[in-house]
């Protein structure tokens, strides 16, 4: 039974009662400074924090720049540490959880992941708000600084964090985590509900070594792709926080960065929030990329002159000394501290609660029916279809009679990374069961293990006996049914924080199964549950349909039975390249995308394209629109389209806008995404789609000048359903060179 806030706060008028006993503890802790200036709610920001700034020792600001530390009681100063919540809020209580964030860029839905995000951050608000207003509210108390969304890039298909990002183009990415940050920290005008922290800045996608990893990026590439999506989320998102990687960039640690941090972030960006390092990052960078040649006090020093502001116990340890032996000038010390309180004044956490908006989210919506349908709404709109020949899919419920549901992960739920607790999850043969026709008899096997990135390729003979036995049954099940649907992937053992992936293909011996249920029964349609990109030719030379499933969160189960059974048109999207082979892949540690990395730049035909999915239903592209066709660099063109559903089921299409220069001389992208919506159409409706081309999706990075460049000369506008699928095409001049602002 799911967790009721309503057994630990009964009631308002229970609660503002001890609301009022808080406060007054909290005034009688400040003692003579309760009329202090940092405590007026009247007051501007920047004044109460200079305020506070001037009340505190020194040890008292190092310990407040511990993330973890104990803050300062006699100035009412909580010890409120960070939380998770990338799919959903991490608590020792069930929360709703969510598909994981590669789903949700599946779902190539922008508004409908704001509504992920305002549904968790009401969670957590509401979490925070019984702490903090009942005493037996149970669980330690956290505050209000969540580390999400992950924004990195998955240019390396082995990155074992996949599950936790949107996928491998700047664009959508950008647009997925602007829609996160904003249903994180809220719209009021005034106060945050919570704190986003960008997650992790940056070039950020290898798990191996990565204390110890140094990755040469060309200037160009660093900025044109890894650094775009940080750009967007800042800029346009707002987000208040930004957590600075493990890794070095061209041997310089990210956490002591100041090209990274200072120039870059706080200087041509103009962020206003703070940075913080990833857990360690001190302890790492002296450990690992500076071992035996760097201090404690030195590392702390030139992390908060490089533009790192908020870290661990080694903050609060050495920065006294650090500032006492001259290496760091207390005023830069203020200035980290300064943007750390900033953020906590602008949470509310110094000002009456009545005084704050989000204080009035009641317990009662955590883990609530609302936020359980939103759950299922956005495993459905992230279902992939692959393939689909001959209209097998949607299957007929009158016609199947007997199913067969087959596979290690058809009764299996992975939740993904950085979970919070679920209560009952639907694993999709129970959601199967649920949804068949009243009489389907729905036969069940295994016929392989849940996959481990341990799984022996040598069996022993014992071993190799055992899983041939599986395999044979699942084939003799396979044969009694009019159709399998077979549940192939991964799990947190193979692709994990930690835990790159060693091969593009289905671990353990899943393709074995694939081919000998296949044998049995062609009607097969094969499912997979999975957060990285997975290379199976065999599977798609011969199944008739493969549907992408995910790692799709509480209400996964029965989102896949839905569009199985054709109660919902899937139209989610990849948003990333599914390779061919392993061998169309670069090297790993080559962190120059114009290699051979994603649909932009790869070489030879993919498995599956980036974008791709199919519907149930057709779409047709007319009338394509260009307005205006000659502009000067610095313009923003509008690209108009008309879109017709001209089949029989009401269905979405994800209309894709994409780029490419035609200048030579310069090495540009194949494609380019740069704009996209989707549209929800009946059968028969037809739909005009406009999409904005600004400046900067025309623009490369200058090298020479180290500036953005809109060049003159032609581009093509590529409209269609995936970067494969282009359905229209016109061309746009630029008549005269831009700079584009940093």
């Amino acid at each position: 039974m799911r967790f009721h806030p309503g057994d630990a706060v009964r009631s308002a008028v229970r609660l503002w009662p001890w609301l009022g006993l808080v406060l007054l503890g909290q005034c009688l802790a400040v003692g003579a400074e309760a009329g202090a200036l940092y405590l007026d709610p009247s007051r501007a920001w920047d004044q109460r924090v200079t305020d506070l700034l001037g009340r505190l020792s020194l040890e008292e600001k190092a310990a407040l720049l511990n993330h973890g530390g104990a803050g300062v009681p006699r100035l009412g100063i909580r010890a409120d540490g960070w939380n998770q919540c990338l799919h959903g809020v991490w608590w020792n209580r069930p929360t709703t959880l969510f598909p994981v964030p590669i789903a949700m860029a599946a779902t190539w839905d922008p508004p409908l992941v704001r509504r992920v995000a305002t549904a968790i951050s009401d969670e957590a608000r509401a979490i925070y708000n019984g702490w903090h207003q009942d005493p037996g509210f149970p669980g330690e108390p956290k505050g209000l600084i969540y580390r999400a969304p992950v924004i990195n890039l998955s240019r390396n298909p082995y990155w074992g964090r996949i599950n936790e990002c949107y996928g491998e183009d700047p664009f959508l990415t950008g647009r997925m985590g602007v829609a996160f940050v904003e249903g994180l920290q809220g719209d009021d005008p005034h106060y945050l509900k919570l704190v986003a922290t960008l997650k992790h800045f940056a070039v950020n996608n290898v798990e191996r070594d990565r204390t110890r990893l140094s990755a040469l990026v060309p200037e160009r590439s660093l900025h044109e792709y890894w650094l775009a999506q940080f750009r967007t989320c800042i800029r346009e998102g707002g987000a208040q926080s930004i957590m600075a990687s493990y890794n070095a960039i061209n041997g310089v640690p990210n956490n002591r960065n100041p090209l990274l941090l200072t120039a870059i972030l706080k200087g041509a960006w103009g962020f206003q929030g703070f940075v913080v390092s990833d857990l360690g990052g001190v302890n790492t960078m002296v450990q690992g990329h500076e071992r035996g040649r760097m201090s404690f006090p030195q590392a702390v020093a030139e992390s908060v002159l490089a533009g790192c502001d908020f870290s661990d116990r080694e903050f609060a340890t050495y920065l006294p000394a650090a500032v006492r032996q001259g290496l760091l000038p207390e005023a830069k010390l203020d200035e980290a501290l300064a943007r750390v309180l900033r953020a906590r004044f602008r949470l509310g956490e110094f000002d009456p609660p009545s005084r704050v908006p989000y204080s009035r989210i009641s317990t009662n919506v955590i883990g609530g029916a609302a936020h359980r349908e939103l759950a299922r709404e956005t495993a459905r709109e992230a279902m992939v279809l692959l393939k689909n020949d001959r209209g097998l899919l949607p299957l007929d419920r009158t016609a199947c009679r007997t199913i067969a549901v087959i596979g290690p992960l058809a009764a299996t739920f992975v939740a993904g990374g950085y979970s919070g607790r679920v209560l009952d999850p639907i694993t999709p043969l129970e959601g199967l069961r649920r949804h068949a026709a009243r009489g389907t008899r729905v036969l069940y096997a295994s016929g392989a293990d849940c996959p481990t990135a341990g799984h022996s390729p040598n069996p022993s003979p014992a071993e190799a006996q055992r899983r041939e036995a599986a395999l044979a049954e699942a084939a003799a099940v396979a044969k009694q049914a009019a159709v399998v649907l077979l549940f192939v992937g991964t799990t947190l053992d193979v692709e994990a924080e930690g835990r790159d992936r060693t091969a593009l293909g289905l671990p353990g011996n899943q393709e074995a199964l694939i081919e000998r249920v296949w044998a049995a029964n062609p009607r097969t349609v094969l499912i997979l549950l999975n957060a990285g990109p997975l290379t199976i030719p065999w599977a798609k030379g011969h199944l008739p349909a493969i549907l992408e499933a995910w790692w799709a969160g509480e209400a996964g189960g029965d989102a896949i039975a839905e569009v199985l059974f054709g109660e919902v048109n899937p139209a989610g999207r990849l948003p990333y390249t599914v390779y061919a082979a392993e061998s169309q892949v670069p090297p790993q540690d080559q962190y120059d995308v114009a290699k051979g990395f994603t649909y932009m730049y790869i070489r030879g035909e993919p498995l599956f394209p980036f974008g791709h999915g199919l519907s149930y239903t057709r779409f047709r592209y007319r009338n394509l629109r260009i307005t205006p066709r000659q502009v000067p660099g610095e313009a923003t063109v509008t690209v108009a389209i008309d879109v017709a559903n001209v089949g029989r089921r009401a269905g979405a299409e994800v209309v894709q806008l994409y780029t490419h220069a035609r200048h030579p001389g310069l090495v540009a992208p194949a494609k380019r995404l740069a704009g996209f919506a989707r549209v929800q159409l009946q059968p028969a409706q037809t739909t005009t789609v406009r999409l904005e081309v600004s400046p900067r999706e025309l623009a490369f990075y200058d090298e020479g000048s180290h500036e953005f460049v809109v060049a003159p000369g032609g581009y093509d506008l590529l409209v269609g359903s995936s970067s494969a699928d282009i359905r229209a095409r016109g061309r746009l001049t630029v008549t005269a060179r831009a700079s584009l602002p940093p």
